[in-house]
Formats: C-alpha cells, sequence, structure tokens
C-alpha cells in the first residue's frame, strides 16, 4: 500500500470522525439558546479549549513556523502579550457580558448607545470575520495542495463542507467539543512532526543549537522602538494585548464562548487558561520553525521556496513517514476547520440576533432559518478563499484584517466603559474615523500591523469622546 492511500485513509477516518461527533452532539435542540450557546452548560475547561483551538488555525500551523525561519522566536513578545489581554478581558468586560442574558456581545451597545450602533458594530464584525476567515481558508487550501495533490478550489470545497456539515448539524456544542478534539489533533501532529525534525538533525537539539545561536534564530527580545517592525518588545507587549482584548472582548467568535459558559467565574477562567496554551503552542510553533531552518541548512531542498509558508508543508509532504504524515495532514484540517466552524457559527448568530432577531417565529422556524444562514456564510468565507490568492503572507494577511477592524469596537466599549454620553450617530462617526485612519496607517505607512488596532481604538475612543463634550456644550447653549 502506498504512502498516499495510508494518508488518505488517516485523513478519510478524521473525517468520519467529526461528522459522528457533530451529529451525535447536535441531537435534542430545541431553540435557538441550544444552536448558538449550546445550552449555556458548557464546561469552562472545554470553552477554553475552544477557544484555542478557535483562534489556531492553519496561518498558525504554517505562518508561525515561517516567521521562525526567516527571523527568530520574537512572535513569543505577541504571545505574551496575548496573555496580558486576556487577563484584562477577564477583570473588565467578562463581568459585563453577564449582567443580562445577552446573545452577542453587541447587545452591550446597544444598551448604552442604541440599536444602529449595535447594528454598525455587528457589521463591521461580520465583514472582517468573512476576510479574515476567508483568508485563513485559503491559506489550508494552499497547504492541502502541496500535502495532498488537488485543484484549489477542491480543497475549499473539501474543508468547507464537511465543516458545515457537522456545524449545521451539531450547533455550537458540536462545534466547541470538535474544537476541543481538533486542538488535541493538530497539537498531537506538530510535536510529532518536531519529534521527527529532532531525529532528522545530525546530534538532534544539541548538534543544532549551536548554528541556530550564531544565526540569530533563538533570539526572543527586542527592546528598540522601531515602529514598522511588529514583533518588539513593546508591539508585542502592548500591541498584542489590545488586538486581544478586542478579539476576545469585543468578537462574537470568541464572546459566544464566554456566553455558553454557565456562569462569569467559569468565563474567565476558561478566557485566561486560553491565554496561558496559547503562549506554549506559539513556543512550539516557533521552535519547529527554527528546526526547519537547521534542517534545510543541512539538507537543502532540492526545489527552492517560493515563500517561507511553503517549509513546514513541504516537509511534512516529503519527509513524514507514511501513517503519520497522515495523522499530520489531519492535523492541518483540524486547524482549518476549528476555525471555520467556529466562524460560521458566529457569522449566524450575530446576523441572527443583531439583524434578523425572529421574535415573531416559532423555535422551529428559527432554528431552520439561523441553519441556512451557517450554510450562506459558509459560502461567502468559500468566496473569499478563492479570492484571497494575491494578498501576500497568509499570517500577517489575515492578523493586518482583524487588526484593523477591531481596533474603533473596543474603542467603542471603551467610551462606554468610562459613562461617556454620546450620541449614537457620533458613536458611529467616531468608529467610522478610527476605521479611515488605521486603513490609512496600513496603505500609506510603515507602520507594524501589531499598532494597528491600539491606533484604531485611540481614535476612535478619543473622537468619541471630543463629540461628546461639543455635544454636551451644544445642548447647553
Amino acid at each position: 500500500m502506498s504512502a498516499a492511500v495510508i494518508d488518505w485513509a488517516v485523513v478519510l477516518a478524521y473525517f468520519a470522525g467529526t461528522i459522528w461527533l457533530g451529529s451525535r452532539l447536535g441531537r435534542g435542540q430545541r431553540d435557538l439558546e441550544d444552536y448558538f450557546l449550546a445550552g449555556r452548560r458548557t464546561p469552562w475547561f472545554a470553552a477554553s479549549l475552544s477557544i484555542v483551538g478557535t483562534e489556531t488555525s492553519t496561518l498558525t500551523f504554517v505562518g508561525v513556523p515561517a516567521i521562525a525561519y526567516t527571523g527568530s522566536l520574537g512572535f513569543l513578545q505577541v504571545a505574551a502579550g496575548y496573555v496580558l489581554g486576556r487577563l484584562l478581558v477577564a477583570w473588565w468586560l467578562v463581568p459585563a457580558y453577564f449582567e443580562g442574558r445577552i446573545h452577542t456581545a453587541y447587545e452591550l451597545l446597544a444598551h448604552r448607545f442604541g440599536e444602529r450602533v449595535r447594528r454598525f458594530s455587528s457589521a463591521i464584525f461580520l465583514v472582517s470575520r468573512v476576510l479574515a476567515d476567508g483568508v485563513r481558508l485559503f491559506a489550508t487550501a494552499l497547504v492541502l495542495q502541496a500535502l495532498l495533490p488537488m485543484p484549489l478550489p477542491v480543497a475549499i470545497l473539501l474543508v468547507t463542507g464537511v465543516t458545515l456539515y457537522y456545524t449545521m448539524r451539531g450547533g455550537l456544542r458540536a462545534v466547541i467539543w470538535n474544537d476541543a478534539v481538533q486542538l488535541v489533533v493538530y497539537v498531537g501532529g506538530a510535536a510529532l512532526a518536531a519529534w521527527i525534525l529532532l531525529r532528522a538533525l545530525p546530534g538532534g537539539w544539541s548538534g543544532a543549537f549551536p548554528e541556530l545561536r550564531t544565526a540569530g534564530k533563538l533570539g526572543v527580545f527586542d527592546f528598540g522602538w522601531n515602529w514598522t517592525r511588529p514583533y518588539t518588545f513593546w508591539a508585542g507587549i502592548l500591541g498584542g494585548a489590545v488586538l486581544t482584548m478586542a478579539t476576545h472582548g469585543t468578537d462574537q467568535m470568541f464572546v459566544q464562548r464566554l456566553l455558553a459558559c454557565r456562569s462569569a467565574s467559569d468565563a474567565r477562567k476558561a478566557v485566561v487558561t486560553s491565554g496561558i496554551l496559547v503562549f506554549g503552542q506559539m513556543a512550539l510553533f516557533l521552535i519547529i520553525g527554527s528546526l526547519l531552518f537547521a534542517f534545510y541548512a543541512e539538507f537543502p531542498p532540492s526545489t527552492p521556496f517560493e515563500s517561507a509558508d511553503q517549509v513546514f508543508a513541504r516537509f511534512i509532504a516529503t519527509e513524514m513517514p507514511a501513517g503519520l504524515g497522515g495523522l499530520v495532514i489531519a492535523a492541518v484540517f483540524a486547524a482549518a476547520m476549528s476555525t471555520l466552524s467556529s466562524s460560521m457559527s458566529s457569522l449566524a448568530s450575530a446576523s441572527t440576533f443583531d439583524f434578523d432577531r425572529g421574535e415573531t417565529r416559532s423555535d422551529e422556524s428559527a432554528l431552520r432559518a439561523s441553519r441556512l444562514l451557517t450554510a450562506g456564510w459558509a459560502a461567502a468565507l468559500a468566496g473569499v478563499a478563492v479570492l484571497a490568492r494575491a494578498w501576500g503572507s497568509v499570517l500577517e494577511a489575515g492578523l493586518t484584517i482583524t487588526s484593523i477592524t477591531f481596533g474603533p469596537v473596543l474603542g467603542v466599549f471603551g467610551l462606554a466603559a468610562a459613562g461617556r454620553r454620546v450620541r449614537e450617530d457620533h458613536v458611529i462617526v467616531a468608529m467610522v474615523g478610527g476605521l479611515a485612519v488605521a486603513t490609512a496607517a496600513r496603505l500609506l505607512t510603515p507602520l507594524a500591523w501589531t499598532w494597528l488596532t491600539p491606533l484604531g481604538a485611540v481614535v476612535t475612543f478619543g473622537l468619541g469622546w471630543l463629540l461628546s463634550v461639543n455635544g454636551g456644550r451644544a445642548a447647553t447653549r
């Protein structure tokens, strides 16, 4: 039996298990709370694993090793910022989400500023999530082309189809528990690849260490104030923390998991633990990138790499033993599907609760409409993936989209927390201003992507504050 047949058998077995689990967990759904919030009965550890699984896509699987392959371990500074940001989310935003019985992050903004702000914020989420996760789906298709020869559209349809099936059948409960299983699969696959790399290197880690140190591959800290470099200490800690506050505190894809927990205390445990797990995971993938540098320095590839994003995929395709390669390919699928399923569910939930509430519908009718919305968003994600070929580095493309769009939303949450009385139209003007400035900074300046979220948040907060002051003065005249 050929290695390709063995690899395909492993991948198909993984697909079958995923579909079975999703179908089984989908039993007994009665209403939208069951479908979108898993009945608010999710254990905190499952929510935490799901958060990590959701944010770790194929971008992480191929992009983070590529960063270390071409640079150093400096991305750990950003990962440290992720941990700090989650601590702030647990302290600041989680309690607010459990004061009432809300369904999306943006319901808080409706209570404070009005329905138009809620819908505008939700619309920003919908657009940015489709773009960013469409890029992630494209990255997966690129990897699958290298591992299991197939046309790009076929790879996109394969991943989208399997993920859509269990997401529609099982709702958020299936998404969360599949995420937890998928996290184990792809971290295990990455650890297996690291072990094989070490065995393939002459002298193992001790043999590779001097070369990596000489090449500067093991450096972590950069305390310079270079605003164009994304992986300095200050950009990592401040930019990473603010980006995480924006995503894990205001992005419905992550807030949905917190709302599915039994209590605010459980939600806090989930989000803080996820930060610790992500830091360890990023360290693993960065070390893999360093080992790949040592491996290909010792055994140069027969065909040069077109981009660093291809390095890990090439190693899996050409160096992994039969069967074990299939496990790592399944890990790539797992990384993609965990993010994709979460994206489909959160996009459908925001569409349902923030735009099409369906208050007059029966539970059965509302469930049917929500499943159709899930399928519609799956099609949109696949469409973006097909169009994403010319967007540059897949990791930084995905992170840049998120960095630009979620800063203004975080700025509005800051205005709400500060208790500012800002008119609804002024809040929207402030958000548009934040988006415009962050976008202009990305297109017209060399400012690193790690600073885009803080920039958008500060501009939005500042404009909202100024408009509230001027509005208050005008009202007293």
